[in-house]
């Protein structure tokens, strides 16, 4: 393949060029840039140029909300500029490839290869593949060690960055935590290098010194013959542990003034607002819920102003208050009520992404749903309350029928309800709790709308538990493809007849997402493989290719069920244990002990501090918008 650049293609010309590839493509919108508040800058004025790369389609990508933050807090400074890309659709990337032009950003149409940073969200493991193709239709060899002083420095963030050691080899460094202010002293030190004309080696060493950032070329991993990992060495003065970056204040939080508004419909086609960050909740099996400890949530007030500021700069007609249980701030009632009253006679409604059963009540969720009876969508996870003691869900079988009886009885005809299996601890007792659980709240339903009998809908929702890295069960055994297989159709058997909907997930992309989620650095061989075999887009039903994975398993040597079916035990050394949200050991450990026992543990905000350990070692306290936090 050809790279045209090498051509000496002005920038005008590569752009035109560009322009008719875009002109060929069923979705000419994803790639054409020009955005309503999209940020376009001089190249020759700026120091630090930042490429945000998200491995998904830009329907997709431009609705995530990280991506969006860092976007316009990288270009509210002078010195540096932000663009973006995101993963090209199969028939753009035929066109690059028939072509040989390589992929480029959105604002300026320039080549990745021309940037000093490349920015990946590591949002799903199941992407991977998407980031590796990503960089190899950009010209820029995959491997760390490959790449030379001209090309870009690749960095993770995200979720994934908690365990990034699958994509070790590929990535010159990983940021764990909240980026806001990390950002900022990241791109302040590559200012610095480039005035001293330092070598990479030399930036990444300053690098090292700022919290957060994890390097993993300087951390030697040793394997055991048992394929476990037998130490993991910081070389070159490199921190022992790289603790996570944490925001002590939300309220001084990067919040930007307006939003990106596209052309064409996106998955979240709204203005999006974080109001809180953290959960106290102590769900055992949510990493989210341990990652982002602890809570703290911004005042009433400042939500408010913002959410003007930003409606007057954009014409969005709905507004989402997000976090991870945006129910469980303290003013959210007067919140929205607030909100309602401003915005509801402007024609713009006010949503949450998701509602607590145990929090629900008609009039709120009216509320935000503009009057509008649309379908209600509830997360019992679990179909008995031990099962939902095991995974510390406070949550009776009483209270779902009660919220979902005042659901129906205040209008709503569909709910949607959704569950996991393959749980630690499940039994066929509790695959048959979640069909007697949605049978009872159907025929509470259909009692309640009795003259609208036939209207009347739940739908189940089913995934397959994945156990994720520094969550309690981080240590426990993923059950297999065959199991997930007999556990779905026992369900499928179950929720026939006339009301019911049954969904559930794809079993052998449950299985690819448990092996990538706990997986060590040699998975990276794996991926190469893969996506030499043309694998990519792997969260997509139509895309998604186990043959091939397996092909790839196969190729390398590695078994996938050494890194899904195996139970871990507590002092081995896990490929992430060098990298830390701020949990303590002991409180995982004693947590999915209590699991076992299918014990509860209170939630930090209004009972016993259960000793997670984030607080006193990220030196940062809870904070409510409302009071009433245990400390």
């Amino acid at each position: 393949m050809t790279d045209l650049t090498t051509k000496l293609y002005s920038m005008d010309e590569l752009s035109k060029e560009y322009e008719r590839l875009i002109a060929g493509v069923e979705k000419p919108g994803r790639y054409c840039g020009g955005e309503f508040n999209s940020v376009v800058k001089d190249w020759t004025e700026t120091s630090v140029r930042v490429v945000l790369a998200f491995p998904d389609i830009y329907e997709i990508g431009l609705s995530h909300q990280g991506l969006r933050l860092l976007y316009h807090l990288i270009n509210q400074e002078e010195d540096y500029v932000a663009e973006r890309v995101y993963a090209p659709a199969h028939d753009l990337e035929e066109k690059l490839q028939s072509t040989g032009l390589p992929l480029f950003s959105l604002e300026t149409r320039r080549p990745l290869s021309a940037f000093d940073l490349i920015g990946f969200t590591l949002q799903y493991e199941l992407s991977y593949t998407n980031i590796l193709n990503m960089l190899k239709l950009s010209g820029i060899p995959w491997r760390r060690a490959e790449r030379g002083e001209d090309h870009p420095l690749v960095i993770g963030g995200g979720p994934g960055s908690f365990n990034p050691e699958p994509l070790a080899d590929f990535f010159d460094l990983f940021l764990l935590g909240e980026g806001e202010e990390a950002v900022l002293e990241i791109l302040a030190l590559c200012v610095e290098a480039k005035r001293k004309s330092r070598t990479k080696m030399e930036l990444k060493r300053e690098l090292m010194k700022v919290p957060g950032v994890y390097l993993p070329e300087f951390y030697k991993v040793v394997y055991k013959q048992d394929g476990t990992v037998e130490s993991i060495t910081p070389l070159d003065g490199a921190p022992a542990r790289v603790e996570k970056r944490v925001i002590a204040d939300f309220n001084k939080a990067f919040i930007p003034d307006t939003e990106i508004v596209p052309y064409i419909e996106t998955i979240h086609d709204r203005l999006m607002l974080e109001i809180l960050r953290g959960c106290s909740r102590g769900c055992r099996f949510c990493q989210a819920g341990m990652l982002y400890r602890p809570v703290r949530e911004r005042d009433e007030q400042l939500i408010i102003d913002s959410i003007e500021k930003i409606l007057k700069h954009t014409g969005y007609e709905e507004v989402s208050l997000t976090s991870l249980s945006s129910t469980d701030h303290t003013r959210i009632r007067d919140l929205i009520g607030v909100l309602t009253d401003c915005y509801s006679p402007q024609g713009i409604n006010i949503s949450l992404p998701s509602m607590r059963i145990d929090a629900f009540s008609p009039e709120l969720a009216e509320s935000f749903q503009g009057g509008r009876k649309a379908s209600l969508t509830f997360a019992p996870e679990a179909g008995t309350d031990r099962l939902r003691r095991v995974i510390n869900k406070n949550l009776t079988h009483a209270e779902i029928i009660q919220a979902t009886r005042a659901a129906f009885e205040a209008g709503w005809q569909k709910l949607k309800l959704y569950f996991m299996i393959g749980l630690p601890t499940e039994t066929d007792e509790d695959l048959d709790g979640i069909v007697a659980l949605a049978r009872e709240i159907l025929e509470n339903g259909q009692r309640i709308h009795e003259k609208r009998r036939g209207q009347v809908r739940v739908t189940v929702s089913v995934s397959t538990f994945v156990p994720k890295a520094h969550t309690p069960f981080q240590w426990r055994p993923q059950i297999t493809v065959e199991e997930t297989l007999e556990k779905q159709e026992r369900l499928r058997a179950g929720l026939r007849g006339r009301g019911l909907q049954f969904s559930w997930h794809e079993a052998k992309t449950s299985q690819l997402e448990g092996v990538f989620s706990r997986g060590d650095r040699r998975l990276g061989r794996v991926l190469e493989q893969a996506v030499a075999l043309g694998c990519k887009f792997d969260s997509w039903d139509d895309w998604f290719n186990w043959e091939q994975w397996c092909a790839a398993f196969q190729g390398c040597g590695i078994e996938p069920e050494f890194y899904t079916a195996r139970r871990r035990f507590y002092d081995e050394v896990l490929p992430w244990s060098h990298l830390s949200p701020g949990l303590d050991l002991d409180y995982l450990i004693a947590e999915d002990q209590r699991a076992e026992k299918a014990m509860l543990t209170e939630d930090c905000r209004t009972g016993k501090c259960p000793g997670c350990g984030v607080c006193p070692s990220l030196k940062v306290t809870p904070k409510t918008a409302g009071g009433g936090v245990n400390i």
